[in-house]
């Protein structure tokens, strides 16, 4: 008899990004995050009070009945789960000009108004005091109709052994009513009574308009992440393949496959990451790059869907679609980026958890205080009823995330890509720079500039074979190469060379019509033991002038020793803003550094024309990529590079070294671009992945990134750490006026300072303020060179 046996597929944990309706207060986050995470399967779950959304990791995948679970513990927790896209389309809804959502605050405006007369009128000496049966009859419907989503949500509150805000509002303004109805209903006939109607109703009235007015605030801190969106064409011009069409079609983008090729009219937006194959233009990346200049494009230069075509017709053949296109990898980094959670904010959650009870327990204490000093029941209720309404958690869980997707959505916009909230905030404390030399400081397009053959070989012959030996990699210097070549006509066969092998950062080695080559730096020939002869003293004298070194040498079957062909020179040139990035960082009091795997005579000449301090151990020279990470580790550590000894790190020195390590070290940010870069990028405290205009920078790179900078200038380093330190500067503002109005506001309240009316207008007014001191960052613009 056969067993069968089934195994089980473990499948990775699946997100699901989910609307949730009806939040107010930092106090609902954390009661939604508890009740998902109590979800089988829950690996994490986190709630943005600003985006009104939840961001759930469950284990199992992304099936239906996972969705609904997590949709259902929502709606018991006492909120609406919601499709994102129906989050954005219900503010748009209108009912005679008016929107939907004002319409709650357009009748307590009308209905309040009346009951604010006796106020007003107090100011001119008149007394227009209604009637106690019409301020009923005016009040009751403000309190129990529009008041209704306060004691729903505080019901639930009450269920779930919590607080939150619509808890306080409805204790408070239920407490001012009944008052009211019980100093009316025992009142006299022709009493002149002080009721307190009005409070109840404008307290409400207030809230109302407070919460409309910091929606549209908030909705203004998605318009980055709206305007992405807005960049994907919805059709596309597919050109017929000759087989199932023979003329152009226009179809949906999502229909686009790779290897299709379309038509791109002037004024159009590109359907897809793709490279043009007929025709130039120009193409506006400036929403994706932040770069204002239109960049030119030509047959075999690549396009970003959604940047704009500029005056020519072109033909692109797509080369990638959907999620693996480069708007929609900006995207999905701007949105994880909102949806995080900065490690500030777990003291705000830590505060949110007691805050509806300690102001409970402030109000009932005020209370019995007003009744201890002999005031009446009616005089101490109300100044209960003022510490109830004051109080205000939502400034607290609105102060950390609407400073976040301000600043992570304009930076987006300058093309700065901040992964999440941590890097964000790391990045502030940032006090050491250090830049991976080649394609982030310099163009990373070095040239061949001197060939110096030994003596009685030929300098074609040599170039041929390098060129050969080259032909497979794409390095820069083997570009180099290559191009070479070709400018003096060589022919050049990609497979003119055999069993080719890269060595990580020393060079190549293959064989070249049954000679065994080996092409790469002086370090390496030192290893394999290469005496250059002659050679020794040119290539000296070229490394003094700046010059990348690397030396050909040839090995014949049989021969143990390796024989001088030639010596290779190569040059860079830096980027037009490297020098400016460097002298901005200095004045901004940063430590720099140069890492390269250039010899020192190379690395220093380019170190003075960028303008670092080569005598001063910024130079870190003839570094082999796999020990970027041990560098940048001990610049962590406060370790000094001396300039006379490059391989050599020496302890922690001075003063302020000594300072930086008992705090911990320095707060390190490394930059480059490249492969090579990405375990360094990963053990500095904020990895910074560069892009350039040749393809962007790698996937690698940019995945073990914190920040992705998406133009290849080395000032957006420094408007990177300058967009993190206003970030988490209206962070703690935001923090400090939360907390600072809640400490003030209370006391006050209690010691009867405040009316209700008073403190439901400045409650009102503070989660609108923190929001609005958030938006401030959507005038922030980088450093222009």
């Amino acid at each position: 008899m056969n067993t069968i046996t089934t195994a089980t597929v473990s499948l990775p944990p699946a997100q699901i990004d989910l609307g949730i309706g009806g939040m107010t207060c930092a106090s609902c986050v954390s009661r939604v995050e508890k009740a998902l995470k109590k979800q089988t399967g829950v690996s994490e779950a986190t709630v943005n009070l600003a985006t009104e959304s939840a961001r759930v990791l469950i284990a199992g995948g992304d099936t239906p009945e996972a969705l609904a679970r997590i949709k259902r513990a929502v709606r018991d927790a006492g909120y609406e789960p919601r499709s994102m896209e129906a989050m954005d389309v219900s503010a748009d809804k209108r009912w005679m000009g008016v929107p939907v959502d004002f319409l709650p605050v357009l009748i307590g405006i009308v209905l309040s108004a009346p009951l604010v007369l006796p106020m007003v009128g107090d100011l001119f000496g008149k007394h227009w005091m209604l009637s106690a049966w019409m301020q009923f009859v005016l009040a009751t419907p403000v309190q129990f109709i529009l008041g209704a989503r306060f004691y729903r949500a505080g019901w639930h509150a009450l269920k779930a052994f919590t607080g939150n805000m619509e808890l306080l509002v409805s204790i408070g303004t239920t407490a001012a009513w009944a008052l009211s109805t019980w100093l009316w209903w025992r009142s006299e006939p022709g009493e002149m009574l002080h009721l307190y109607f009005e409070a109840s109703a404008v307290v409400i009235t207030l809230v109302l308009l407070g919460k409309w007015l910091e929606a549209r605030a908030k909705r203004q801190t998605t318009t980055a992440i709206r305007a992405l969106h807005a960049l994907r064409p919805e059709r596309a011009h597919l050109l017929p393949d000759g087989i199932r069409r023979t003329e152009i079609t226009e179809v949906a983008v999502d229909e686009l496959l790779p290897g299709d090729v379309v038509r791109v009219l002037p004024g159009e937006r590109f359907a897809a990451d793709g490279t043009v194959v007929q025709g130039s233009t120009q193409a506006d990346e400036s929403m994706l790059t932040g770069e204002a200049m239109p960049v030119p494009k030509a047959v075999g230069d690549g396009v970003t869907g959604g940047s704009l075509n500029g005056d020519g017709a072109v033909e692109v053949s797509v080369r990638a679609i959907g999620a693996q296109s480069v708007l929609a990898q900006i995207i999905a980094l701007v949105q994880d980026a909102q949806a995080g959670k900065a490690p500030v904010q777990r003291m705000v959650d830590q505060v949110a958890a007691v805050f509806v009870p300690v102001v409970l327990v402030i109000a009932l204490v005020t209370m019995l205080g007003w009744l201890w000093t002999g005031a009446a029941m009616e005089v101490a209720l109300i100044h209960a009823v003022a510490v109830l309404v004051i109080a205000c958690p939502c400034a607290l869980g609105l102060a950390t995330p609407a400073a976040i997707m301000a600043g992570t959505g304009v930076a987006a916009q300058h093309g700065i890509l901040i992964k999440d909230a941590q890097a964000l905030e790391i990045a502030h404390k940032v006090d050491t720079v250090a830049f991976d030399k080649t394609g982030t400081l310099t163009e990373g397009h070095p040239r061949l500039l001197v060939i110096e053959a030994a003596a009685g070989v030929d300098e074609l012959a040599v170039l041929q074979a390098a060129a050969a030996l080259q032909a497979q990699s794409a390095h820069p210097l083997a570009r180099a190469v290559v191009e070479a070549a070709t400018a003096r006509s060589l022919v050049v066969l990609p497979d003119a060379a055999s069993d080719v092998q890269a060595v990580s950062g020393r060079g190549s080695q293959g064989t070249v019509q049954g000679t065994l080559l080996s092409l790469g730096s002086l370090r390496w020939m030192d290893e394999l033991g290469v005496n250059l002869g002659p050679l020794s003293e040119r290539a000296q004298a070229l490394q003094q002038q700046g010059s990348t070194v690397s030396v050909l040498v040839s090995q014949t079957a049989g021969a143990p020793d390796w024989s001088p062909l030639a010596l290779l020179a190569f040059g860079d040139e830096p980027k037009a803003g490297a020098a400016a990035a460097i002298a901005e960082l200095r004045a901004a009091g940063m430590r720099l550094f140069m890492v390269s795997g250039d010899n020192r005579g190379a690395a220093m000449a380019m170190a003075a024309r960028l303008g670092l301090r080569a005598n001063e151990g910024e130079v870190i020279a003839e570094v082999l990529p796999g020990d970027k990470a041990a560098v940048v580790r001990r610049l962590k550590e406060g370790g000094v590079f001396p300039p006379g000894r490059p391989k050599e790190i020496q302890p922690p020195r001075g003063a302020a070294t000594r300072e930086a390590v008992e705090r911990g070290g320095h707060v390190v940010a490394m930059v480059g671009d490249g492969v090579n870069d990405a375990p360094a990028l990963a053990a500095a405290d904020v990895g910074m992945a560069m892009s350039h205009s040749q393809g962007g920078s790698s996937d690698v790179a940019m995945h073990a990134a914190g920040i992705t900078l998406m133009r290849g200038d080395p000032l957006m380093v420094a408007a990177a750490l300058d967009i993190s330190r206003r970030t988490v500067s209206k962070i703690r503002q935001n923090l400090f006026w939360a907390f600072a109005y809640n400490v003030a506001g209370i006391p006050l309240a209690a010691l009867g300072f405040l009316s209700p009316v008073v403190a439901g207008a400045a409650m009102a007014l503070s989660s609108v303020s923190v929001v609005s001191n958030a938006l401030l960052l959507k005038r922030w613009k980088p450093p222009q060179r």
